[in-house]
């Protein structure tokens, strides 16, 4: 599955080739938790620190409206306490803190809200998590401590989920700037009866445009 990263970065080197779209690099820290139920009762979760970084590309829609789908790795997280059984982890388990690697795919809509080189702007859309790998701690009722990686399957944690993201962000000529938020609308699990776990991530990205001044010319508007 890790081959899908460098497919689609080369999808993206040939469609600004081709297409001569603004494409941009992005990186920034990001805080990451869950929304976890287990039989609709909700339990207390908790949030954990780490960064995402990608690209990204602008190509014109209608007026001020653009698409502008990424590719992005995001290092992603929680930790959260049990009420009762929860499988995952394990049927003993009183609590599980985790990292998850992951790679997200998000075809999004830009829409600017102003003409001048330096503007805010409004982007959202759905996004799609390809969960490459994962670490996770839990204690036991009995006393003792498990710590392995996690294990995706029909039956325990699933490799797919499903997201929507929004982006507020201000971009000039070279430069971007945008404030994230990613609602997990699947869970992480795939275990019948299992808990819901969803995705929330809060994130903060700075970037920059490696073609913007040509593509400038390029995608002019004529009246």
């Amino acid at each position: 599955m890790r081959k899908i990263i460098p497919i689609f970065i080369a999808l993206f080197s040939q469609y600004k080739i081709t297409a001569q779209n603004q494409l941009a690099v992005f990186a920034g820290p990001q805080a990451s938790t869950v929304r976890y139920s287990i039989e609709g009762q909700h339990q207390e979760a908790g949030y954990k620190f780490g960064f995402q970084a990608g690209i990204g590309m602008k190509t014109p829609f209608e007026g001020r409206i653009y698409f502008a789908p990424s590719v992005f790795y995001s290092l992603k997280g929680y930790d959260v306490s049990f009420s009762r059984v929860s499988f995952p982890p394990d049927s003993l388990a009183i609590n599980n803190s985790t990292r998850l690697h992951t790679f997200e795919i998000a075809p999004l809509l830009q829409v600017d809200l102003g003409t001048g080189p330096g503007h805010a702007y409004i982007k959202a859309g759905p996004s799609f998590d390809l969960q490459l790998s994962g670490k996770e701690e839990y204690d036991l009722k009995g006393g003792g401590t498990v710590s392995r990686d996690m294990k995706f399957s029909f039956a325990d944690y699933g490799r797919f989920s499903f997201n929507a993201l929004i982006q507020f962000g201000y971009e000039t000529n070279s430069f971007l700037v945008f404030a994230q938020y990613s609602h997990g609308l699947t869970s992480l699990n795939n275990f019948d009866g299992g808990p819901q776990i969803r995705h929330g991530v809060f994130g903060l990205s700075f970037g920059k445009y490696i073609n913007r001044k040509k593509l400038v010319i390029d995608t002019k508007n004529k009246e």
